[in-house]
C-alpha cells in the first residue's frame, strides 16, 4: 500500500522538493529573527571571505563555515516550529529539544569563528 504522504519519483519529485525547500526558506525568512539576522552577517561575511587574501581552501572554508551556521538555523527553527505544534505546554523533553537544537547553532557559531580566526590570523 503507497502511503498518501509519498511523494512523485524521478524529475517531478526534485521539481517539487526544490519549490517545498523555497517555501521553507521564505517561511523561516519571514518568522524567524534570528534567520534574517544571521542572513544579513553571511551577505557580509561571504564577500569578505571572497575578497580576502586566503588561498582557495581558506576561502571555501569560511565560505561553508558561514552556511553551516544558517543550515542549522533553518534545523533550528524547524525544531522548534514541531515542538510548538505538538503543544504550547512547558515540558522538560521540549525545552530539552529546543535547546539541544539552539546548541548546535551556538556550535556552529564557534566553528566559524574559530575556522575565520585560523584562517586569517594563523601563519
Amino acid at each position: 500500500m503507497k502511503s498518501p504522504n509519498k511523494h512523485r519519483s524521478g524529475p517531478a519529485h526534485v521539481y517539487y522538493a526544490t519549490l517545498n525547500a523555497w517555501v521553507g526558506l521564505r517561511a523561516a525568512w519571514q518568522h524567524e529573527d534570528a534567520f534574517r539576522q544571521e542572513i544579513f552577517v553571511a551577505a557580509i561575511a561571504i564577500p569578505v571571505a571572497l575578497f580576502s587574501p586566503a588561498d582557495k581552501t581558506g576561502k571555501i572554508l569560511m565560505v561553508s563555515s558561514i552556511l553551516l551556521v544558517l543550515i542549522l538555523e533553518l534545523v533550528n527553527s524547524a525544531v522548534e516550529a514541531a515542538v510548538d505544534h505538538t503543544s504550547l505546554d512547558q515540558h522538560p523533553f521540549a525545552k530539552r529539544a529546543k535547546d539541544i537544537a539552539g546548541a548546535a547553532v551556538l556550535m556552529s557559531i564557534v566553528n566559524a569563528a574559530i575556522i575565520w580566526g585560523a584562517v586569517l590570523f594563523v601563519k
